[in-house]
């Protein structure tokens, strides 16, 4: 168990390391527009299209493989008024449409992807498989971190199902 740690830990790092990567790369191109745009009055097309890739995949890839369970901004209001076994059973059922939900959507999902590869942006001639090849890890690891939220709502093990836990007994920042 714990090589499965250790080994989680490092891809986690690899994650974090990349999605900074796409972060930065995606400021020093807006700030790359900002000067030719405004400064040179020569716009440059590739500069937009290469953030919105950036954007799209920082979003996803960040979403699925960096952002934490107690990270995720919730709008608890109900949630929170609710008892604990309330709480299980609505984080249960959550889970389960939501997993239901991404798993129904795959195959299509795959086709188009697939199907994208037909397809180039207007300036970096980028194939639209490549740019939207994230959806589908994406998918995948939203799926597993929902299923993984059903069990521990089954079993109890999250610990926000610890006494004390709720907003009230957070330490924000």
């Amino acid at each position: 168990m714990e090589a499965f740690t250790t080994i989680r830990d490092w891809l986690g790092r690899r994650a974090e390391e990349l999605l900074a990567l796409i972060l930065a790369s995606l400021f020093v191109t807006f700030l790359i527009q900002i000067v030719f745009r405004y400064f040179l009055n020569l716009p440059l097309g590739w500069t937009i299209e290469f953030v919105s890739i950036a954007w799209l995949w920082g979003i996803l890839f960040g979403y699925a493989f960096v952002t934490r369970d107690q990270e995720i901004i919730r709008l608890d209001i109900v949630y929170g008024a609710v008892p604990v076994g309330a709480q299980r059973v609505m984080d249960g059922v959550t889970g389960l449409i939501c997993t239901g939900i991404f798993l129904w959507s795959l195959p299509n999902v795959w086709e188009y992807v697939t199907f994208m590869k037909i397809e180039k942006t207007a300036y970096m001639r980028i194939p639209f498989d490549y740019v939207f090849s994230i959806y589908i890890p994406f998918a995948i690891a939203v799926s597993i971190r929902c299923l993984i939220n059903v069990w521990q709502a089954i079993r109890g093990t999250h610990p926000k199902y610890a006494a004390g836990s709720g907003a009230e007994g957070h330490d924000y920042d």
